[in-house]
């Protein structure tokens, strides 16, 4: 998962599904999954209590590492929980393992899967981030939700701004340093609100779509009202037509509402959550 800077710091696109070439891999003991990168030994640490997500780590991480993932196991159920409540579904068993994604140790390396359902994609991967597994759960509902989707809006930037904002509300903001919509702002405001990027690279898009979000929240539309209406949209659909559907305004009257709304922020846009939602 490859960092781009912006403003005032680090951002790493999370839900990155890269194309790979056909690498050897390290033979794993049988039943292990087959991750998207990671190729090194697989520690099995356990699986949850509600038996929906096992925990793998990387040994070579030391006692830090197998800390990171011990947490995560405690803390899977609550997140699966919490996931499951926002998009209004039941979600089906997945595997995460804990490791060095990117080389990085303290969360910023981000998160990956192979594909965007229960079926493709639920052999997850997390970057470490010693002392402080909360970005470590942060990072596996980031790519838990993504699976909620069922493969219909994951990899543009609505999904990508919609799993962002699980990830937060699951974790209290754990990934500020994520954030996308200064840039958005810095860049001049594009559209993204008319029209759906069909990427989930771009911190414009996907910043557009954290502060439109943040603002129907800030509205009284709570996110597990806008997720499901999201996904039933998929990746043809619009934010514009999404406030249509919440609000029963005009698409039409989406954009200029909230550019309206943005350009009245009193500090403008210094965070994902621009309307403190």
């Amino acid at each position: 998962m490859p960092p781009q800077l912006y403003s005032s710091g680090m951002e790493v696109l999370l839900m990155y599904h890269p194309l790979r070439p056909p690498r050897s891999r390290q033979v794993q003991a049988a039943g292990t999954p087959q991750w998207p990168s990671y190729t090194g030994s697989s520690q099995l640490v356990g699986t949850s209590p509600a038996g929906k997500v096992t925990v793998y780590v990387d040994p070579s991480l030391g006692s830090q590492g197998l800390q990171n993932a011990k947490d995560l196991l405690n803390d899977a159920d609550r997140v699966v929980a919490a996931n499951n409540a926002i998009f209004g579904t039941t979600g089906g068993s997945v595997s995460v393992i804990v490791f060095a994604l990117g080389s990085q140790t303290d969360g910023t390396g981000g998160a990956d899967h192979g594909g965007c359902d229960y079926s493709t994609g639920n052999a997850i991967e997390v970057d470490v981030s010693y002392g402080n597994s909360v970005r470590v759960s942060a990072l596996f509902e980031a790519e838990l939700s993504e699976c909620s989707m069922g493969g219909n809006l994951c990899g543009c930037n609505t999904g990508e701004a919609l799993s962002r904002w699980c990830a937060a509300s699951t974790s209290n903001n754990a990934l500020s340093d994520f954030a996308t919509a200064p840039s958005w702002l810095q860049d001049g405001m594009p559209n993204y609100v008319d029209q759906t990027d069909p990427t989930d690279q771009s911190a414009d898009s996907t910043g557009c779509g954290m502060a439109f979000l943040s603002w129907l929240q800030s509205k009284g539309h709570a996110l597990n009202r806008i997720a499901p209406a999201m996904v039933t949209l998929g990746v043809g659909g619009t934010l514009a037509q999404l406030y249509a559907n919440l609000t029963s305004d005009a698409a039409s009257n989406a954009w200029p509402t909230f550019q309206s709304a943005v350009n009245a922020l009193p500090h403008g846009v210094t965070s994902d959550d621009p309307f403190g939602a």
